[in-house]
């Protein structure tokens, strides 16, 4: 892959915190990256720092190989998004596409033809004299898409786009979102909390916590093979449970968990040793008769999510655990046994982060 767009150990400190903690990330042209993170993770600082908005206290930014850490927001030709969308209320949409064409000298008939060229790409045409105020948060979100579009950047910025928008909504714009910068072919870089977003948007998506980037890939690689615990509990559903590894090879790990010997596919890692965090989806266990071998467990909940259901279920050492399964496989208070699927169970060394 040739390299459009590289963060090399990006940091950033703000007095005692260590808000970006030598980041590095590596795009081609035209690919999406999805910065995934929870709150704090430094998702949005990452993206300011890109903007030109922040300064980095060490790393470099390249475009191209070109070095543009240095450079003034408005000389990186990036395109912004803000999670407000920073629409200007006085201005009509045709104004606020046009504003940063005006600021770059852009003027006369080029002016109208490429704020309408904007509108254009996000299905907005004919409605530059429409005040943003009358338009719904969908159309905002347009509007905001095209006044970065139209000075016709390298790459473009989101953060956090969807944000404001109602569920609803949100999915429809989200495919909108895709469609358009698969059509543009811009290198894109999207911060979001959701993973589902990420996953929807992102090519790539980079698992983020405290200012680290935890582990960057394809949403199955993220979900298939975590990188670590927290990664796995981050990204899809998971729950976390105690075990020891008792034997391993490079294919089958025998664990111990509670009374229960589980056989579990071995990590990419290799075979493992000693005290595990098994971090368990969904799907990795299912549901049997308290008389049949495995771990006992007590349902404690049951939600239906389609042609399954969801179990809340408890051990008796407390730990509680989510399972699929067939909605008739059991009810709340019932006694259960728990067996691996021989899918969906991560293991990971207990001192491992």
């Amino acid at each position: 892959m040739t390299p459009f767009l590289e963060v090399d150990r990006l940091a950033k400190r703000f007095a005692a915190v260590v808000a970006v903690n030598e980041v590095t990330l590596t795009l081609a042209q035209g690919q999406i990256l999805a910065l995934l993170g929870p709150s704090g993770s430094g998702k949005t600082t990452t993206l300011r720092l890109l903007a030109g908005f922040e300064t980095p206290d060490q790393g470099r930014i390249l475009v191209e190989g070109n070095d543009v850490t240095a450079t003034r927001p408005a000389e990186r030709r990036f395109g912004m998004v803000f999670q407000h969308y920073a629409l200007f209320p006085h201005l009509d949409v045709g104004g606020n596409v046009a504003f940063g064409l005006e600021s770059l000298g852009v003027r006369g008939a080029d002016l109208d033809n490429r704020v309408s060229e904007a509108l254009r790409l996000v299905d907005l045409q004919g409605l530059e004299r429409r005040r943003v105020d009358q338009l719904s948060g969908g159309q905002q979100q347009r509007v905001a898409l095209a006044r970065a579009l139209a000075p016709e950047p390298r790459v473009l910025l989101l953060d956090e786009p969807l944000s404001n928008l109602d569920p609803t909504l949100r999915e429809r714009t989200r495919r909108e979102i895709r469609a358009l910068i698969r059509r543009v072919g811009i290198t894109t870089v999207i911060v979001t909390h959701e993973q589902e977003e990420a996953f929807d948007l992102g090519d790539l998506v980079a698992v983020m916590r405290q200012g680290r980037v935890e582990q960057v890939g394809t949403p199955e690689q993220l979900y298939g093979a975590p990188a670590n615990s927290f990664v796995a509990g981050f990204v899809g559903r998971a729950s976390a449970l105690e075990g020891t590894a008792v034997e391993s090879d490079a294919h089958t790990t025998r664990v111990r968990v509670g009374e229960a010997m589980w056989s579990v596919p071995s990590p990419a890692s290799g075979p493992l040793r000693g005290a595990l965090t098994l971090m368990v989806r969904p799907e990795g266990l299912r549901l049997g008769p308290p008389s049949s071998p495995g771990v006992n467990a007590t349902v404690l909940d049951r939600r239906f999510i389609g042609a399954e259901a969801l179990y809340s279920v408890r051990l008796a050492s407390g730990a509680e655990l989510e399972v699929s399964g067939d909605p008739g496989a059991a009810k709340p208070g019932d006694s259960v046994s728990l067996q691996p699927t021989g899918r969906g169970i991560l293991l990971y060394p207990r001192s491992g982060r």
